[in-house]
């Protein structure tokens, strides 16, 4: 007779919700070390908080990576705090679906 081990990764909370934070400069180092750290979390909930401060392509491109990586690992991603040139910018590039 044999049990079946149960499922998810041993050891890990799943009830709270993974967090991590976007700065306003972000670069491309700093943006693959955030997907990777997506990759390596088991799916479920993901908070970003975004520095008010974050504006331009490279807070839109550093975005639209970190919601691609979400995506393809099955997680649940919610932006926070981003400012309203941002906001606008994602608007007019037709990505504000992810905040």
């Amino acid at each position: 007779m044999s049990s079946a081990r149960p499922g998810g990764h041993p050891h890990v909370d799943t009830s709270q919700p993974f967090v991590m934070s976007l700065p306003a400069g972000p670069t491309r180092e700093e943006v693959a070390r955030l997907c990777a750290e997506l990759a390596a979390a088991p799916p479920g909930e993901v908070r970003c908080r975004v520095d008010p401060r974050a504006d331009g392509l490279a807070a839109v491109d550093a975005l639209a990576r970190i919601a691609l990586a979400a995506r393809r690992r099955g997680h649940r991603l919610h932006f926070d705090g981003a400012g309203p040139g941002l906001t606008a910018l994602l608007r007019l590039t037709g990505l504000d679906e992810v905040l």
